[in-house]
């Protein structure tokens, strides 16, 4: 059945990062065809089905009694469940069932690879991939009216940062581990979100489409996963071939995990870039709601937690990350979020010591499981600096959101 395509869907593609658009062109990537095009508009009105009819009868049958269930299930496996209704139980029975086509070894790799990115990895990740994020101006309709402005960007980015650090984890996505778990948790928050927002008065399905539709999801995936593996590049991070391919295939099983249709889960490296270039280009454009996400985030360095030093510490950290933005996003992205592009002194003075890090990683012996564990460590410092020793936990934000479900 055909489906309609919301206004926000453009009649051609919208200009992508120079560097996406590169990196396509250099791997021979074509921009879409006018039936993959249409295919990324109607998609837009899509959620996940099958979290949706879910979410569904919880709401009905009431959250309080059935989310205890989900729990139960998310953590001991569905058979830990004999009095499980039968939606709850379809639902488990899928995602706890490994597709054939998942390689373990390759999962693992990917996992590590990732890892060795450390803190300046996650930097990407939120000064890039999240924080450029706020100029998709479609993201943030639904992300203000779940209350991102009161609740703070911090905690949010602790998060989603706990959730990435859960998938890469070893032996996180092996059925009930913890990156399995976050990430069916994510995917519940997302369905609860969804059916929340939809029902708001205000929300204008026929101009933006549903809540955290495929088209946004499929892009936010790779921004998240593959997109940081890539950019770390220009700090002097550089992986492997198969790393890169590793990384794809962890991202399409932490996508099908997470609710996105096969046609947007990539098949491999360049794959991944196809999805990512194509999905750009059907997101909308900045407004006023991007300097409105944007402006506190670039600000929350100044409430880290720093041992030593914190005043100037924080100061060094907001200009820090604001360099990596513009160093990666340029001017023209800045202005849009409503900053003035920086000098990128932090990714010019990263990329000697990480390339060196980087050929001692795959020339000497041992190298790569120094790098990795080395990442581990940043990862946890680096949690610590953003929320204290509290820790983060994944959903607190958009807890009222199930309530009101």
């Amino acid at each position: 059945m055909e489906r309609p395509i919301p206004r926000r869907h453009p009649e051609r593609p919208r200009p992508v990062p120079a560097s996406i658009r590169a990196m396509a062109k250099a791997m021979g990537i074509a921009a879409p065809t006018p039936q993959q095009w249409s295919r990324l508009g109607e998609r837009l009105i899509v959620g996940d089905e099958p979290m949706d009819r879910l979410v569904e009868w919880m709401a009905g049958a009431g959250i309080n009694q059935t989310r205890p269930l989900f729990d139960r299930a998310l953590t001991h496996g569905i058979d830990a469940v004999p009095e499980a209704p039968e939606p709850l139980r379809e639902f488990f029975s899928h995602v706890e069932a490994l597709p054939a086509w998942v390689d373990p070894a390759k999962l693992r790799r990917g996992q590590r690879a990732l890892r060795r990115g450390g803190a300046d990895g996650m930097y990407v990740a939120r000064d890039v991939s999240l924080l450029g994020g706020y100029q998709f101006s479609g993201f943030n309709k639904t992300l203000l009216r779940t209350g991102a402005l009161e609740k703070g960007s911090n905690k949010r980015f602790a998060e989603t940062m706990q959730w990435a650090m859960d998938v890469i984890s070893e032996g996180g996505l092996e059925r009930l581990g913890a990156g399995y778990r976050s990430t069916l948790r994510v995917r519940l928050i997302h369905g609860l979100v969804r059916r929340h927002v939809a029902a708001m008065p205000d929300w204008r399905t026929d101009e933006w489409g549903v809540p955290i539709n495929q088209t946004d999801m499929a892009a936010t995936l790779i921004g998240a996963l593959v997109a940081p593996a890539v950019g770390v590049v220009g700090m002097g991070i550089v992986l492997r071939p198969k790393d890169y391919d590793a990384v794809a295939h962890l991202t399409r099983y932490v996508g099908w995990l997470m609710g996105v249709e096969d046609e947007w889960l990539p098949r491999g490296f360049r794959d991944s870039i196809r999805v990512l270039y194509h999905t750009l280009g059907a997101l909308a454009e900045p407004d006023e709601s991007s300097r409105q996400l944007a402006a506190p985030m670039a600000d929350d360095p100044l409430i880290w937690h720093y041992d030593t030093a914190p005043a100037i510490r924080r100061r060094i950290a907001r200009a820090q990350h604001l360099s990596v933005t513009s160093g990666f996003l340029g001017p023209r992205t800045m202005r849009a979020l409503g900053f003035r592009p920086q000098v990128p002194w932090y990714p010019v003075l990263r990329l000697p010591v990480n390339l060196t890090r980087s050929l001692a990683a795959v020339a000497l012996p041992g190298g790569i499981a120094r790098a990795t564990a080395r990442g581990d460590r940043e990862h946890q410092v680096l949690m610590r600096t953003i929320v204290g020793d509290s820790g983060a936990t994944i959903g607190e934000s958009a807890a009222h959101v199930g309530h009101v479900a």
